[in-house]
This record gives C-alpha cells, sequence and structure tokens, in this order.
C-alpha cells in the first residue's frame, strides 16, 4: 500500500503509517530497527532496493532521506517536506517512508526524522554516495548507534579511508570492510592448519580498490609482516600470497565468484568467494550493531600507511617484531616468548661429577659429625648445585653440660 504525501508533517506521516498497517491487516510492529538512508534523487533507487532486501532478514523502518535544497535563490528559501509511505507489497513485513526535503529544511533532516523513529530500537544511518567528512558529528550521525559508509562510491578511496581513519569514532564502518569478511575467514582458517611462521605477503586487487589497502593493512597488523601491493586487472581482490618456511600459501581468486586455495603439502581446494551484492553487505552490518574493533584497530593502524606499495609493520626501539606465527584472527595478540631456563654458572663437568664416598667411622666420633679435614663431602642428590669454596666446620663441644654426650653439637 502507497500513500503520497504533499507538503506534509511528521505527524501527518505517522498517522499515515498507523492507517497503512491496519489496511495492510498487520497492526502489530515486528521491527527490530530503524534504518535511515541518506542519498539523492539519482542514487535512492538502488539504495532502497538493497534495503528492502536486506529487510528480509532484519525486519526494520527505512527511512529514506532525500535531500533537494534548490538552485535558485527562491527555491532554496522554500521549505517543503513531502512524503510517500510504502507498507505491505515489496517491503514485506518493513515499512518505508520517503522524504522529500525541499529548501531550507534540507539542512534540519534531523528534526524531521527525529518524531518518526521507532522506540526503544537501534538507529543505523547509512551514507551509500557521499558521506560527511566526520559521520559522528552529523546530526543524523548522532542519533545512529552504528554508521555505514562506503569508500569505494567516492572518487579518491584511499584519501576516503585515511579520512575514516582520522575521524573514527566507535560505530563506524565501511561497506569496504565488509567485502573482505570473506576473504578474511579463509585466510585465518588457513593459518590456523599451519604453524611455521609467516615472513611476508602480497595482496593483489584492483587499482584504486579500498578493500585491497584494508586487507593488507589488517596482515600487516595481524601477522606484523610486510605487506605488498601488486594491481591486478581485478575485478575486485584477485590474490593474498603468503610467504612462510615451509612454502607459500596462496588464495587466488581470478573470476570474481570461485577461488582456488594452494598450500604446502596439501592438495589445492576451491572456495566459493563470489562477489556480494550491496544487499548481503547491509545484512551483514546489521546482524551486529556493536563497535567493530577489528575495523578500528586497521584503520588507526593504516593511518599514515594508506596508498604505500609496501606496508611495513610496527617496530619496536628501531627493529621489526618477530613475525607471528598462526591465524591473524581478530582481536587475537601473539603469544609471549617463554624466558629461557637459567643456565648453571658452574662448567657442566663438574656438575656432572660424583665425589668420592667418605669412609665410616666410628659412631660418635668426629669423623662422622665433621671434621676440619674430611677426606671428601658426602655426594650432592640428583639435580643439585655443588658448593663450590665452603669448607665444612666441625661442630662445637657441649662444654661441659650433665649428661651431655662429647660431641654434641652446641644448640
Amino acid at each position: 500500500m502507497n500513500i503520497d504525501l504533499t507538503d506534509t508533517t511528521s505527524s501527518q506521516i505517522n498517522s499515515s503509517l498507523v492507517k497503512a498497517r491496519r489496511a495492510a491487516g498487520s497492526p502489530a510492529v515486528g521491527m527490530v530497527l530503524t534504518l535511515i538512508i541518506v542519498t539523492d534523487e539519482g542514487n535512492h533507487y538502488d539504495a532502497l532496493k538493497s534495503a528492502s532486501q536486506a529487510s528480509q532478514e532484519h525486519p526494520s523502518r527505512i527511512l529514506v532521506v532525500i535531500k533537494r535544497p534548490g538552485r535558485s535563490p527562491r527555491d532554496r528559501k522554500l521549505a517543503r517536506l513531502d512524503a510517500e509511505v510504502r507498507v505491505g507489497g515489496e517491503t514485506g513485513t518493513s515499512e518505508t517512508v520517503l522524504l522529500r526535503l525541499h529548501g531550507e529544511l534540507a539542512h534540519h533532516a534531523h528534526s524531521v526524522v527525529l518524531p518518526l523513529l521507532l522506540p526503544d530500537t537501534p538507529v543505523v544511518v547509512w551514507w551509500p554516495e557521499d558521506a560527511p567528512a566526520h559521520p559522528n558529528e552529523d546530526l543524523l550521525g548522532k542519533l545512529a548507534a552504528r554508521r555505514i559508509t562506503d569508500a569505494s562510491a567516492t572518487e579518491d578511496p584511499v584519501s576516503t579511508l585515511a579520512l575514516r581513519a582520522e575521524t573514527y569514532t566507535p560505530g563506524d564502518t565501511d561497506l569496504a570492510w565488509t567485502r573482505i569478511t570473506p576473504w578474511r575467514s579463509v585466510l585465518a582458517a588457513a593459518l590456523d592448519q599451519r604453524h611455521a611462521p609467516v615472513e611476508s605477503a602480497v595482496v593483489e586487487g584492483e587499482a584504486y580498490n579500498p578493500s585491497s589497502e584494508l586487507l593488507a593493512l589488517w596482515l600487516a597488523d595481524r601477522l606484523k609482516v610486510p605487506v605488498a601491493r601488486k594491481v591486478s586487472a581485478g575485478p575486485g581482490l584477485t590474490a593474498v600470497r603468503l610467504t612462510t618456511g615451509e612454502g607459500e600459501i596462496c588464495l587466488h581468486r581470478a573470476d570474481g565468484s570461485l577461488a582456488a586455495l594452494k598450500m604446502p603439502g596439501q592438495p589445492d581446494r576451491h572456495v566459493a568467494l563470489q562477489r556480494r551484492e550491496t544487499s548481503e553487505l547491509i545484512a551483514e552490518e546489521l546482524r551486529r550493531l556493536d563497535p567493530d574493533e577489528a575495523f578500528a584497530a586497521t584503520v588507526r593502524f593504516g593511518a599514515g600507511r594508506l596508498g604505500k606499495q609496501t606496508i611495513q609493520p610496527e617496530t619496536v626501539n628501531g627493529a621489526r617484531s618477530a613475525p607471528a606465527a598462526g591465524a591473524p584472527a581478530a582481536g587475537r595478540t601473539p603469544p609471549e616468548p617463554e624466558p629461557e631456563p637459567a643456565k648453571p654458572s658452574a662448567p657442566a663437568h663438574r656438575a656432572l661429577e660424583a665425589p668420592r664416598p667418605a669412609p665410616p667411622g666410628p659412631a660418635g666420633s668426629a669423623g662422622s659429625a665433621g671434621s676440619a679435614a674430611p677426606p671428601s663431602p658426602p655426594p650432592p642428590p640428583p639435580g643439585a648445585r655443588p658448593l663450590e669454596g665452603v669448607r665444612p666446620q666441625p661442630p662445637r663441644k657441649d662444654p661441659g653440660g650433665p649428661g651431655g654426650p662429647a660431641g654434641r653439637p652446641a644448640l
């Protein structure tokens, strides 16, 4: 059911939503979030189509904000709100509201959107094309728990990623990062099977591909090895090569759908790495609305390293960190090396020598209790270190205590 509203208000839009739900026979609201799409007139159709497909997995209220500030001074002075309410049909269990903000109202989109938010549900804002320089400082971005951008839709993706690294706030994410989730999963699973440390890596992909940049940064950050970037014909990411002491691990995708995984000592296998549609990417981002710590660590590590042919890992006191073995799983830190056992200061041949046993003496004699010049000390227990430079002292006798035996050591 579609309802067109011209020169309307947020209150009338809410009334139309209730009327449309009753007419469709679904008065109950079972939506889990509010998705705000900020776009223009030319790109709103594709963005709304992707959001509607993602809403089949996450029922939501979709608010499409289309700003039309106008070109002439007269149009810029106007303030008019046109809306289109869609319930049922292609929207399924979700609700869609197209908001066209004309004139001065285009600069106050948050005041129009705020009364239309679902109560007690999270808010997600998605900019399919041109996102603000600081998404967290945008008035609509402040309403959201998650802010989604897409660096691949900009003219200079590398500069856009550098800006995202500088302005990152918990809750920010980018679809260029979402596109490499299958790659990261396959590589982490492959390294879980090999215990040889990774020495270097190479990432191959199209020029100006932000996903290639993020994958190279992630590998350099997690593995602590240099990662080289190579340009290929595409489409998108084409290969990742990891050099280990046992051989090369290669994940190669030439056609954009099926990849071949090659590991030393194992037969080649095929892995499904289909290039996903935007609707699948949005659905993945809506599954978890908490801050993405792996993305935060990657973009912060990439500040100052983006666009370089070879990405060097961080150094400690001017020396490169040792290569990390195992999978570069997000949130996992390499184990610290165990300290080596302390070596004995005495020579090994002296520690292993067995001292000569002392001849037996009479009970209570000085030879049994110790004398000034004993023949030889008793053998030490296994594993004990010999004492050097210590002369045994004879026990002092009790000075004539009544009933005390001669040679009793003094207390």
